[in-house]
């Protein structure tokens, strides 16, 4: 027997109607007003029977869902996600986000709540890895009785020895310390000066550690400072300071002229493992041979509570995932939120380090969506290309293009190295891309007559500090951002028609495919 649609409609709104009056009116307001109070793993899962009604069968539609973005429900979640922060003050001393905090728990949780609420629609799953936990307390460096300027202690190094002061004399080492030939006997019980470049840096502090050093110093081998890390720790590092280019070349040639330069290095840090959660919302409904992936981070760095730094790509996120759910969709819809971005790309490296190459193969492309509301912003656009990305990252980049001219909007490009969550699918071969509004980098006067804002300043001047706060977001900037993830969402979710093929998994590795090599992964410098 078949029945009318608008029926059986009316059926659904009966007993859905009938359920709720059944429901203990108590009950549902503790459901729907419910915030994860307690902090710690498998603490949010229980959550209510609170059933989402929003399915609808139209299907999406790229102006109807923009249509539904709006500034209002931005700032009432950056609202929460700040409320969530101040959780760990107790234990920081300021609010935070950053993983193993009560504020990233809440975090987490705050996800899975708004998730639930939309069970109906997509199926919620948490994915727990192990992820590197690292801290510098303090750290200092004296060469010749004098503190360089540029000195930075890179992430995730190990403390000094027992974590008290190394002192010896400052040996260059040959080429770009890459090659255990490359380290002279008298780096022994001495400190290695090493040049940046061509391998990574936990390379060099590993190859120092092995030839003697008591420490190690990288320097520049480009203006500016090196904010590096030395990432997955393997035991055999050894504390490691970075300085910028004109300090570094300036002891280098103090030593070629014969001098010697008494060093004193100092570092108190801690590296461990901590265990973390990436949580992913997908589509019931959908092509699951094309799937649409988006992803966003949900941690913060310790210095603050991180509300453009990510969590505005996390609430954009939220908010097309909440609206697409009144849509039906062609394609699968994938959103990913990943923990553990700020120490270096680990939730989403450890996702993709886990799919079978066939479940490569499905996901279309990946799109990352990291910084969407800079208050000194620009419109940023990853400068993708299917010679050296993978195909279809190209045409990724152009939708983003053409959406904003469309918009009467500006646009500027800006590299796609390494430094945020798509890094991991382009090395795997899907194709990736983004938009962003601009970190520590400075506007320049080109970009002031295009954006507005203050050239000569970072496009986030509270990026990585305690102030990237509910003051911090251009709200504006957000809401046009926000309503392009819409977009592209909309589109991909429809249609992949005029996009490039899939590479087979078989073509990975080959002359079909090779995977870029970026400087950085995630917010630090590797090479």
């Amino acid at each position: 027997m078949k029945f009318s649609s608008s029926l059986l409609l009316s059926v659904k709104t009966i007993l859905f109607t009938s359920y709720v009056l059944a429901f203990p009116l108590l009950e549902l307001q503790k459901i729907l007003e419910q915030t994860p109070l307690e902090i710690g793993e498998n603490k949010y899962n229980d959550l209510g029977n609170f059933q989402s009604e929003f399915v609808k069968s139209s299907p999406v539609d790229t102006v109807e869902l923009q249509s539904l973005i709006n500034k209002d429900a931005l700032e009432e979640r950056a609202q929460k996600l700040y409320e969530l922060a101040e959780r760990s003050t107790k234990e920081y001393g300021r609010p935070t986000r950053v993983i193993g905090s009560p504020g990233h728990w809440s975090t987490i949780g705050y996800i899975k709540k708004e998730l639930h609420k939309l069970k109906d629609y997509y199926d919620v799953s948490t994915q727990d890895f192990e992820a590197v936990d690292g801290r510098v307390s303090s750290f200092s460096l004296l060469i010749d009785g004098v503190q360089p300027k540029s000195v930075v202690a890179m992430a995730l190094t190990p403390p000094t020895l027992n974590k008290n002061p190394v002192n010896g004399p400052l040996v260059a080492v040959d080429g770009e310390g890459c090659y255990a030939s490359d380290y002279p006997e008298s780096v022994s019980g001495a400190i290695a000066l090493i040049k940046r470049g061509t391998c990574a840096f936990g390379n060099k502090s590993q190859l120092a550690g092995e030839a003697g050093a008591l420490a190690a110093i990288i320097y520049n081998n480009e203006p500016g400072s090196v904010k590096g890390t030395l990432g997955e720790p393997t035991g055999k590092e050894i504390a490691t300071l970075g300085l910028d280019q004109d300090e570094g070349e300036h002891y280098l040639k103090l030593l070629s002229q014969g001098e010697t330069l008494e060093t004193t290095v100092y570092v108190d840090s801690y590296v461990g493992k901590i265990k973390t959660t990436n949580v992913i919302a997908e589509t019931k409904l959908g092509d699951k041979e094309n799937v649409v992936m988006l992803g966003a981070h949900s941690d913060s760095v310790s210095e603050g509570p991180g509300i453009n730094d990510d969590g505005s790509g996390t609430i954009s996120l939220l908010e097309v995932a909440l609206q697409l759910s009144k849509f039906s969709v062609n394609n699968t819809v994938r959103f990913a939120w990943w923990a553990a971005e700020e120490e270096g790309l680990l939730g989403s490296d450890h996702y993709v380090s886990v799919l079978t190459p066939e479940e490569k193969s499905k996901i279309r492309l990946f799109m990352d969506y990291d910084m969407m509301a800079s208050p000194n912003y620009a419109y940023q656009v990853y400068d993708a290309n299917n010679v050296d990305n993978p195909v279809g990252s190209e045409e990724l980049k152009y939708l983003y293009i053409d959406w904003y001219l469309d918009q009467g909007l500006n646009y500027t490009l800006i590299p796609f190295d390494g430094r945020s969550d798509y890094d991991a699918f382009i090395k795997s071969g899907i194709p990736g891309g983004g938009i962003a509004t601009g970190a520590e980098g400075i506007k320049t006067k080109e970009e002031q007559a295009l954006f507005g804002g203050t050239s000569g300043e970072w496009f986030d001047p509270c990026y990585h500090q305690l102030c990237d706060d509910l003051s911090n977001p251009n709200y504006d900037a957000w809401l046009v951002n926000t309503k392009l993830i819409a977009h592209s969402v909309a589109t991909y979710a429809t249609s992949f028609e005029g996009f490039p093929s899939p590479y087979s998994h078989k073509d990975i590795g080959t002359n079909n495919f090779k995977a870029p090599v970026f400087k950085y992964h995630g917010p630090h410098l590797i090479i």
